[in-house]
Order: structure tokens, then C-alpha cells, then sequence
């Protein structure tokens, strides 16, 4: 089964989660360097190739009622040019409150400070990618 990829954008790091073969499980992948388009969009389509990934999910942040402002128009324009650099499909996803999820989760694992700043971006993309999987196995897709 072909993998999922999730991310985290954000102006310095882009989060990396990965579904396990067989599309149950979120795993982090670390960060990339989101301050450099034309590498972060290298580094993807190589991501992409070597973990056999079919689908990338990308957080759109909406405001508490749904609205898109800046950083939501931000998104739909990289989702678009890592749609061109990776060849795969690209899906937009609500992104409302990974991060408070993901500080939640460090924070049970005792994980805080710096280190927990370090982490924040992987472990949102782990929330949103980890929400899809759910949302798709309760509906019963393949």
C-alpha cells in the first residue's frame, strides 16, 4: 500500500509525518527547511520518491470559524508547487489546532522547552496526518 506524507508548514520548518504500509499510523519524520523554496521542494520530491508516497496532505490554517486569511493563501500556493516539483497528489486539510494537540502530546511525554520546540512541527504534522488516517478508517475508504 502507498503511503501518506503529512506537513507542517511554517516559515522556518516544515513538519514531516508519514503513515505506516498499511495507512493506520502517523510517524514523524522530522523537519525541512521551509526558508528555502526550491530546496524544500527538492527535498520533498526525493521524500516522495523514496517512500513509494502517493498522497501529500498539507495543513491549511483556517481561523476559529473557517475563514482564510494570509498564511491560508500561503498554503494553497505551496500545496500547488509541491503538487508540480512531486508529481502526486496534494490535499489540503484543516490544520485548527494540531499545533495545541501536538503541545498537548509533547507535554504527556514530558517532553518541554527547547526540545519541545524542536519537536512542535513534526508532532503537528503526526496530529494532522494521524486525524486523516482516522477520519479515513471510520468511513471505511481504502
Amino acid at each position: 500500500m502507498a503511503k501518506t506524507c503529512a506537513l507542517d508548514l511554517g516559515a522556518v520548518r516544515v513538519g514531516v509525518a508519514i503513515s505506516d504500509d498499511m495507512g493506520m499510523l502517523a510517524h514523524p519524520r522530522g523537519t525541512l527547511d521551509g526558508r528555502d523554496r526550491p530546496s524544500l521542494l527538492r527535498s520533498l520530491a526525493a521524500l516522495v520518491k523514496q517512500e513509494e508516497i502517493n498522497h501529500v496532505l498539507v495543513g491549511l490554517p483556517l481561523d476559529m470559524k473557517g475563514g482564510e486569511g494570509e498564511a491560508a493563501r500561503k498554503a494553497r500556493l505551496l500545496a500547488q508547487e509541491i503538487a508540480d516539483a512531486t508529481r502526486t497528489t496534494v490535499e489540503l486539510v484543516d490544520e485548527r489546532l494540531s499545533t495545541v494537540q501536538a503541545r498537548r502530546a509533547l507535554g504527556a511525554a514530558e517532553v518541554h522547552g527547547k526540545k519541545a520546540r524542536a519537536h512542535i512541527d513534526e508532532a503537528s504534522a503526526v496530529v494532522i496526518l494521524q486525524a486523516w488516517l482516522d477520519a479515513r478508517s471510520h468511513r471505511g475508504d481504502e
